[in-house]
This record gives structure tokens, C-alpha cells and sequence, in this order.
């Protein structure tokens, strides 16, 4: 069975939360990987709303050192710190991330030890396991910002009812299986293609705060799940313009023009809480398979 990306919505909110949203936040989560994306004030009490385990995090991705974005870090390495995390939490941010990172322990009373490995990254591919890999893009907001790709990769998979059937017993004859490499087993000569099947790889992007800009389309072609910012509505596009933000027709458009499956909504401004689905039906009129993400909605690909 194919493991699932499941992407969970700890904040949705905009630089002001409501009381229906909490500053921006989101886990990505596959296998033992727990990628955050961004820490808003309050995220730490946003894991134990849904039920998660903040120590389980692996991974910080920030893509920009604004408050609504960022506030929620001191708190969380604090409960990591007193909760005995023991891995090294990596965080991966634009350029200047290690000197907010130092003035931060600088400013707050911190208590506890806590591994930290923090990298300033810009564009391209910053982490690669082999499975999956991580990538980053330059967004336009007034200050340093990065968009952040997670690419699941592409691999050949055994059939085990087929690998059952055929009596072939575990070994590494199966590592030559996985490469798509024929095998002879007990005498028999076995064909990979008979054994195996192809798993698409899946890509989910995330772009949150930023100005209209030609890099965005490019870095999400063909994402499975494209999460974008969507601040304004379509008659707000130069106030938009003016904030270095995205309006939801602007986000819908990028979608269609990257030809991604499925695009969610977040960052929603407080002027909308009384009417949320206005963004949602400008967003479904250009690109259909639109969405719009509450705190705690969660997605999977």
C-alpha cells in the first residue's frame, strides 16, 4: 500500500489572527518525517488542538522572518527543550534565518538544550534522502523569501501477491528487483516487469506570501497539491500589488498556468471571516479543483 503525504492545517490566518484562525502554520507529514512549514505565534497549542506530538517534528521550513510567520518558534523549541526532543531539529531558512535565530536566543530566556542545525538556503534542492527530496525558490515579498517544494520520487515497487505467488523468498535479489533489474532465483530466471509496477512520484508546493512573480508557475508545475496564499479578493489586486501578496484570482491562475491537481487556499485575511467563501468561488471560476483550508483541515496526496 502506497504511504500517503497527509498535509495538516495548524493556522490559516493572515498577519492578523481571528477567532476562527491562528497565524500560519503547516505539517507535512510522511513516514517519520514531520516537516513544519512556517511557526505563528501559537502553533505549539495548535498541535495539541488536533491531537499531534510537536516533538515529533523533523523539520523547520520558513520561508520568510515576518511575525505571523515566525512568533511561534521560541515557544515551540521551548516545549521541545522541556519535553526531551532528542534529535536534531533542522531549519532551513532565506538569507538572515541564523542571525534572527541567534538575536531570538538572544532575547528570550531560553532553558534547556536543544540540537539545532539551521541552513540559509535560496534556491534549488537543499535536502535529498534518496526517497524524497526538498527545494526552495526565491519569492518576491520585500524581505528574503522562499516558496519550498517537497517531491516525493518516483520508484519501481514489488508486487508482493506476485513475489508470493512466484516463491521467491526475501534477499537481496530483491534490491535488483527494485532497480528494475531482471533476477534468476533457485535456478528460475524471473522478469522485473512481471514483478514489479511503477509508483508516480508526487509533489507538493507551498507559496505563501508573495507578490506576483514568473518564478512561482515554473517552481509548481505539475504539483499534486499546489498551497498557495490567498490575502486578497479580486478587487483588492493592488492593495495586493502594494503588500507583495496574491490575490485568490492570482493564485488560481498560477494553479491553472502550473497545471497542478489540486489547489488549496490559506493566509486568508480577518476581513473575510464572515464571508469566507468569497475568495473560494473568484479561485473556482478560473481553476476548478480550488479549496479553501480551515485550521485543522487536513489534505492528502
Amino acid at each position: 500500500m502506497t504511504e500517503k503525504i497527509k498535509i495538516t492545517f495548524l493556522g490559516t490566518a493572515d498577519s492578523v489572527p481571528s477567532a476562527k484562525r491562528n497565524h500560519t502554520a503547516i505539517l507535512l507529514s510522511y513516514k517519520d518525517e514531520n516537516i513544519l512549514v512556517d511557526c505563528g505565534e501559537g502553533t505549539q497549542r495548535q498541535f495539541r488542538m488536533v491531537g499531534l506530538n510537536p516533538c515529533k517534528i523533523t523539520k523547520i521550513l520558513i520561508t520568510h522572518w515576518h511575525g505571523d510567520h515566525v512568533l511561534g518558534i521560541p515557544g515551540l523549541l521551548q516545549t521541545l527543550a522541556f519535553s526531551g526532543y532528542n534529535k536534531t531539529l533542522h531549519i532551513y531558512g532565506p538569507k538572515g534565518t541564523k542571525e534572527y535565530m541567534n538575536e531570538m536566543f538572544r532575547v528570550f530566556a531560553f532553558s534547556g538544550n536543544i540540537s539545532l542545525k539551521v541552513e540559509e538556503i535560496s534556491n534549488g534542492v537543499f535536502f535529498d534522502n534518496g526517497e524524497f527530496f526538498l527545494e526552495a525558490e526565491r519569492m518576491q515579498h520585500g524581505v528574503p523569501c522562499n516558496a519550498y517544494n517537497f517531491v516525493k520520487k518516483g520508484q519501481i515497487r514489488i508486487d508482493k501477491k506476485k513475489l508470493k505467488k512466484s516463491k521467491i523468498k526475501e534477499g537481496p535479489h530483491l534490491q535488483e528487483l527494485k532497480k528494475g533489474k531482471d533476477i534468476v532465483f533457485n535456478g528460475n530466471k524471473y522478469f522485473a516487469r512481471n514483478l514489479t509496477f511503477s509508483e508516480k512520484g508526487k509533489k507538493i508546493s507551498f507559496v505563501l506570501d508573495t507578490g506576483v512573480n514568473e518564478r512561482i508557475a515554473p517552481f509548481a508545475k505539475d504539483a499534486d497539491l499546489l498551497v498557495i496564499e490567498s490575502s486578497f479578493d479580486a478587487e483588492s489586486m493592488a492593495r495586493a500589488k502594494e503588500y507583495n501578496h496574491l490575490t485568490c484570482e492570482q493564485g488560481a491562475n498560477i494553479a491553472k498556468k502550473a497545471k497542478v491537481n489540486k489547489l488549496v487556499l490559506t493566509h486568508v485575511s480577518q476581513r473575510y471571516d464572515n464571508n469566507p467563501l468569497k475568495v473560494l468561488k473568484q479561485s473556482k471560476k478560473i481553476f476548478r479543483n480550488s479549496f479553501l483550508a480551515s485550521d485543522f483541515n487536513v489534505f492528502e496526496v
